[in-house]
């Protein structure tokens, strides 16, 4: 079994527990996962903790596509992706 931990979403107040997910990989969790709605975005949250951790996987658990376009979408994960290293 793997377990992963959700972030949430924080809105338009910027809150998220990044440091959890710090504590989540030195504890052995297999991932860190963040959502978005109007006033955050899920990907931003996901690049620092890229900074921050080694090896946990990151991923989004909702992202508004009504709010980019698919090419957005995917040149901002493929981005994210070569930040992290690969592969997380």
């Amino acid at each position: 079994m793997k377990l992963g931990l959700s972030l949430g979403y924080s809105g338009a107040y910027m809150s998220l527990p990044v440091d959890l997910g710090r504590k989540a990989e030195e504890l052995g969790y297999d991932s860190v996962w963040t959502a978005e709605a109007y006033g955050s975005d899920a990907f931003s949250p996901l690049a620092y903790l890229a900074a921050v951790t080694e090896k946990i996987r990151l991923g989004t658990g909702v992202i508004q596509l009504a709010g980019r376009t698919a090419a957005n979408a995917a040149m901002t994960a493929a981005t994210l992706d070569a930040l992290a290293g690969g592969a997380r």
